[in-house]
Parts: structure tokens; sequence; C-alpha cells
């Protein structure tokens, strides 16, 4: 009777740990900074393409100052967090995604609100989540307003993720931006400089429960937005 019970769970837990390990390609033992590849996965090297910009002077490239600031989310596990601030900013130990975005950037002396409460300003009919007259206070942390600020200023690049094609994975690099619309909900992430063993780029990120890294496939809803700051 003993042996059955103990075979049952072995079956049990055999089945749970596959099931982790190919729900949304390991999300979430991605979630718990645990980067797992399937077996026998082809390993296909994608090197890094690094602008020589350092705006801060800190002796690292502004695309890693961008990773590595927003990297900070997913290490002390920044739990999510909507909610209307008085001047904009919220406290460092809560957030949403485009939190991580805009405190990404600032790691490289960008500083995302200025810009874009002054465009926003200047052009307010051409952002969609503006009410009748810009707020500073949100208007900079709605994904779809962030999405026309980089079509405008960033450079765009491609939306398509193919595994196994070094040529696409090469275009996804470290400190990029990468927008969902029209899914679930829309959200937005920054490209990490970690990829899985066959190359597939992880994304920096925030939805609930908490900042994570994830692999930029294990999240399914379409990518309309691909972005390159220009250094």
């Amino acid at each position: 009777m003993k042996k059955k019970a103990w075979m049952i769970t072995a079956c049990f837990l055999t089945i749970l740990l596959c099931f982790t390990f190919l729900f949304k390609e390991g999300i979430i033992w991605d979630y718990f900074g645990i980067n797992v590849s399937l077996p026998f996965t082809k390993t296909i090297d994608i090197p890094s393409t690094l602008s020589d910009s350092d705006q801060n002077s800190n002796g690292i490239p502004d695309q890693l100052d961008i990773v590595y600031t927003a990297r900070k989310e997913v290490e002390q596990r920044t739990p999510y967090k909507s909610v209307y601030y008085d001047g904009g900013y919220p406290p460092d130990t809560e957030g949403v995604c485009t939190d991580v975005v805009w405190r990404g950037l600032l790691g490289a002396a960008i500083n995302l609100k200025e810009l874009m409460d002054q465009d926003i300003a200047e052009n307010t009919g051409l952002y969609p989540r503006v009410g009748d007259s810009p707020d500073p206070n949100i208007d900079f942390r709605r994904v779809p307003n962030q999405a026309v600020f980089f079509e405008r200023y960033a450079e765009s690049l491609t939306t398509e993720v193919k595994k196994g094609d070094r040529q696409n994975l090469g275009q996804w690099q470290p400190g990029d931006i990468v927008v969902f619309l029209g899914g679930d909900f829309d959200h937005v992430g920054i490209v990490s400089n970690k990829r899985t063993k066959d190359g597939i780029p992880y994304i920096i990120h925030n939805t609930y429960p908490f900042a994570s890294e994830i692999k930029l496939t294990s999240f399914k809803s379409p990518i309309t937005g691909h972005f390159r700051w220009k250094f």
C-alpha cells in the first residue's frame, strides 16, 4: 500500500514538474529567477550589439545601464500596484510595467517623464490616453502613451521573434523596449541582456504579483512595438 502511494506521489510530482517546464515556456520558473531550458535545446549564440553612448559617464554603455537599473525591480520584487500619485512618481517600493521603463531609462540619464510631458503638452491629440487636458501625474505612465512617444522619437525595429533565426534574434538587443497592445491588457517591458540557450531574449517587466524577468516568447499578447533609444 505504501509502495503504491509512493508511486502515485512520484507520478504526480513528475507530471507537475513537466507542467512547470512546459507552461508558457517555463514562466513559473522565470518568476522565481530560475532560468531553465528544455533538454536537447540547440545552442544559438547571439552577440550583444551595444552603442558607445555613456551619457552618465559611468563607464557602462547606456543600453546596459537601462538593463541594470530595470533589473533592480526584479531583484527587490517590486510589487505591482496601480495607483495615481501626486507628482507622478510612485514610491521605489511599488509600481507597474511603465515604471520599469522610465526607471530603466533614468539609469542612462534619460528623463522619460520630462520628455513625454513636454511632447504631450505640445501634441496632445497624438496621445490616446490623455484626457481633455494633459495630466503630468499619470500620462507618462500609460502604455499607449509611451508607445506613441517611442514611435516618434526612438528607432522602430522588428516585432517578430523567430526561433532559431540568428539574424532575427540579433535584432533584439539589451535595453530595447517592447510594447504589447491589444491583448488581454496593454503591457511594456525592457529587453534584458540575458538569453535562453537558443537565443531567445528575456524581458524585464512588472505585472501582478511583482516584477520579474521572463522569456520574451512566454508573453502571449501580440508584440506591437519594438524600439531602441537613439543614443
